[in-house]
């Protein structure tokens, strides 16, 4: 359900929130990379961290969006089929998002099983984590704009059930909603005047923009779940990983003379960079 869902939510940006108040780890690494392999993960990573970023500013827009249509006298569909383009973008971005961080889990799952422990599977393994709460960060943000815009809209279906004489509690409210049917809302609304017109055309838009909303809400819903049990999961991991960074010099003392190239990429391991990128 929907309360479920912010429920879920709540409690999932209170672990990151609490992780992000943890000291930092020194910030950069020399490591070098060998081979082609890593040279073509870090340009996935950087390519994952830029459809992050997109989303992220979709995000913006999808509020300032719904600020747009909630401050016009007048439902302007102009503005809301712009708002359904940047949700239908974010979707699909998103989805692109899970397909690449699950592709680079089960290869680091596979590696696992082979029994191979080494500074690259290391580094894809921090790199994985790092971009996975990225993603649900940001994805929880976009959560929580859609809640508390559907939130806005049922407060401005109430005042304006108000002005029409007929006040409703927030329970009765969201019966109604259950429902689904506009009329449930607008029955008793004599159509005498232009205003109660308007008044009803506002209402019937804004119960149809919940149930986009609402929508909306459960097509993420599985995806959002499955990373945030991902990124759990990788909670027990942290401490593991914390070390790993903490020493990888080792692997830059040790390393042989030919190797091909150094990149310098940040290592937070208990904080999520707010923008994730990866310096040359």
């Amino acid at each position: 359900s929907l309360n479920l869902t912010k429920d879920r939510l709540a409690a999932l940006q209170a672990d990151i929130a609490a992780q992000s108040d943890d000291e930092d780890m020194p910030e950069d690494v020399a490591v070098p990379v060998e081979g082609s392999f890593m040279e073509d993960f870090f340009n996935e990573v950087e390519e994952i961290r830029i459809m992050i970023d997109k989303i992220q500013a979709n995000v913006e827009e999808v509020k300032k969006k719904h600020s747009a249509i909630l401050s016009a006298p007048q439902s302007d569909e102009k503005t809301k089929q712009e708002l359904e383009d940047l949700m239908a973008d974010i979707k699909k971005t998103a989805n692109r998002v899970r397909g690449k961080l699950k592709g680079i889990e089960q290869n680091i799952e596979q590696e696992e099983q082979t029994n191979k422990s080494n500074a690259d599977l290391r580094i894809r393994k921090t790199q994985h984590s790092a971009l996975s709460r990225k993603f649900v960060e940001v994805m929880t943000e976009y959560n929580r704009t859609q809640t508390d815009y559907r939130e806005r809209c049922k407060g401005r279906i109430q005042r304006q059930l108000e002005i029409t004489g007929r006040a409703t509690t927030n329970e009765e409210l969201e019966e109604m909603l259950e429902q689904g049917n506009s009329a449930v809302f607008t029955q008793g609304i004599i159509m005498e005047t232009q205003q109660a017109k308007q008044t009803l055309a506002d209402i019937e838009a804004r119960h149809a923009d919940i149930i986009k909303l609402e929508n909306s809400i459960r097509e993420l819903h599985d995806m959002f779940m499955d990373m945030a049990m991902l990124v759990e999961s990788q909670g027990e991991m942290i401490d593991r990983i914390e070390y790993h960074v903490e020493h990888a010099m080792d692997y830059v003392q040790t390393a042989t003379q030919d190797t091909k190239k150094a990149l310098k990429y940040q290592s937070k391991a208990r904080r999520v960079s707010t923008t994730g990128r990866l310096s040359n």
